[in-house]
């Protein structure tokens, strides 16, 4: 289904265009750094696509936070997942599982979604009847804002046990039946390294579990209702603490035939209660600690690699558990969720996902308004946006080619071992055509181009110092070094400060309401840059390039716009209009706004 923008909501460009194109005079205040872009990135095995970041969704809220039904889908989640689906040219990543699905029992005549089992569960671990409704509501919320592709868990808890096998067996019958080719895969387990310290299981061992996987793997290849793993379909083992993957793979899991290995992995934890490791703030600006959250499991990554398996982190956020309200619910945790993105990118990962779970926990994307208004509150107005949902939007922008890319880490100032760093920056190669086109992880050989650069700047004002908000010392000048492009244009990811919530949070002048619409002029600004320029970031922030931008203003011929996502992407609320009036060019107070009116939009 299209999405339709609204005449009732104007989804304002504003644009700003310079015509400087020689580099201006930086003011002694401003830090000033030269962004090197070589021109074919040193590493271009790992192709990512524009749909590399995705969310993973615990089972048992599933009902709450999407809907009970197909006809009582959340307008509020329909538009919060328009705006990320409508910057992709991928179906976008949807994961169900978590410890919740482990736990939980598929009934398949179950004619209501999810029946909680136990009011005393753990809160962590809360186990609950589902059954096929889930899949309609999934499908019915494709057909509003875009295709989606799934990942779903099947529990290894215990296999050996009759009733559960047959619920496994028919859960994957099911999912294959109704998801049809958007279900991307099916993962084995969910953290079986934890089986044995959560009481799950005795004494449970690598040696313990690669023989219940090719026992399951067997079942599902000789079920009631034929080959159940006939396609590509595997996924695992889903490790997060306990058991390295190469240790995994190499006891003989790399013998089976999977489509993704899948890690889950969270710098820190919650579990036990907050802590001075889980509130250190610092961590999540400092560059260096990225590339280390992510190589932890480098060994089994190579083998992944050599054996061209796909590789999914499948939950991460800025700490298990819930969160630290010290960090999880603020802006530097939306900075470090793209930095981490864009690292796991350029470290062969082919998706990453991140979590979020039931109202109230602090590292969530979005929240319902109300606890006490049970599946209903869902139904209405006032949710609320954690800060990390934001970097859904800008990695599916920073990474938007429709043919893929390849990231590259380019170590802005020593960043990925300098302490002192405060910048760090990425840059995006584009694939230039689909011809010889590898798939995920693959690229066929072809010609990379340089189109998008990603940029950091972690300084921020110390209230403690007497520095106030909006300090100008605190802002990042990058230099673009001339003959790189004629023309740039850029969005800005900023808040207030480290420690601005989700409400205060915009991407491109842009935030989300209470119905997961995007409010705001959605601005663009322009560089003339062939003899080089400059763009500044605000401390704290982060900043899109786009290079070889062309004519925006509309007297070329063009729009100009190219990859960059323009529009709105409302799908549910007080506006339906259908009309499409065509696009509106008009020149306000030395800005260019260009208003889509009624204009419909492909999901590309």
């Amino acid at each position: 289904m299209l999405g339709i923008l609204p005449v009732g909501l104007l989804g304002l460009v504003a644009i700003s265009l310079s015509p400087v194109s020689v580099l201006a005079q930086s003011s002694g205040r401003n830090k000033t750094l030269n962004v090197p872009f070589p021109d074919a990135p040193a590493d271009a095995d790992n192709v990512v696509k524009d749909n590399f970041l995705g969310i993973s969704w615990e089972l048992f809220v599933m009902n709450y936070l999407w809907g009970e039904t197909p006809d009582t889908l959340s307008p509020a989640l329909q538009n919060y997942l328009a705006n990320i689906r409508s910057r992709m040219s991928n179906p976008l990543r949807i994961r169900i599982g978590g410890n919740s699905m482990d736990g939980s029992t598929y009934v398949a005549n179950q004619t209501n979604m999810i029946t909680l089992t136990d009011p005393d569960a753990y809160y962590n671990d809360v186990p609950c009847d589902f059954g096929p409704m889930i899949f309609d509501v999934l499908n019915a919320m494709a057909d509003k804002i875009g295709s989606m592709q799934h990942i779903l868990g099947l529990s290894m808890r215990n296999p050996k046990d009759p009733e559960i096998l047959e619920s496994i067996m028919h859960l994957a019958y099911d999912a294959e039946t109704k998801l049809g080719d958007s279900l991307d895969s099916l993962l084995l387990g969910n953290e079986p390294d934890l089986y044995a310290g959560h009481g799950e299981r005795d004494a449970y061992e690598i040696s313990d579990y690669i023989p219940e996987i090719a026992t399951m793997i067997d079942d599902l290849s000789n079920s009631e209702w034929g080959n159940l793993t006939e396609r590509d379909i595997l996924g695992g083992p889903t490790v997060c603490c306990g058991w390295d993957l190469d240790e995994v793979l190499n006891a003989g899991l790399k013998d089976f035939r999977y489509k993704y290995y899948t890690i889950q992995h969270y710098p820190t934890h919650v579990c036990g209660g907050v802590s001075e490791k889980s509130s250190n703030i610092s961590y999540y600006l400092a560059h260096p600690n990225t590339p280390t959250f992510l190589q932890w499991n480098d060994a089994g990554i190579e083998i992944a690699k050599q054996k061209s398996v796909d590789m999914l982190l499948t939950e991460y956020n800025s700490a298990s558990c819930g969160g630290d309200p010290s960090v999880a619910p603020t802006f530097a945790s939306a900075l470090w969720a793209v930095d981490s993105a864009l690292q796991g990118a350029a470290l062969n990962f082919t998706g990453m996902y991140l979590h979020t779970r039931e109202l109230g926990v602090l590292y969530n994307l979005f929240d319902p308004a109300e606890a006490s208004s049970g599946v209903e509150g869902a139904l209405g107005e006032g949710w609320r946006t954690g800060a990390v949902y934001y970097a859904e939007l800008v990695m599916a922008e920073v990474l938007g080619s429709g043919r893929g890319s390849v990231v590259v880490d380019l170590d802005l100032n020593g960043s990925r071992t300098n302490w002192e760093a405060t910048v760090a920056g990425y840059g995006i190669y584009d694939l230039e055509s689909e011809d010889g086109d590898g798939g995920d992880g693959g690229d066929g050989g072809q010609k990379k181009t340089k189109s998008k650069l990603a940029l950091f700047n972690f300084d921020y004002p110390r209230e403690a110092l007497g520095e106030s908000v909006g300090d100008e010392g605190k802002a990042q000048t990058f230099v673009i070094p001339a003959n790189l492009t004629e023309r740039v244009a850029y969005r800005i990811l900023k808040g207030d400060n480290i420690t601005t919530t989700g409400d205060q949070v915009t991407w491109a002048g842009q935030s989300a309401d209470g119905l997961g619409r995007l409010q705001g002029e959605q601005e663009l600004d322009v560089l003339e840059c062939e003899g080089g320029c400059e763009v500044k970031v605000p401390g704290p922030g982060m900043v899109v390039v786009w290079f070889d931008v062309g004519d925006v203003d509309g007297e070329g011929g063009g729009d100009g716009f190219g990859n960059i996502f323009v529009g709105n992407a409302t799908v549910a609320g007080l506006y339906e209009s259908k009309t499409s009036e065509g696009v509106r060019i008009g020149s306000v107070s030395g800005r260019w706004v260009i208003g889509l009116v009624g204009l419909p939009f492909a999901f590309r």
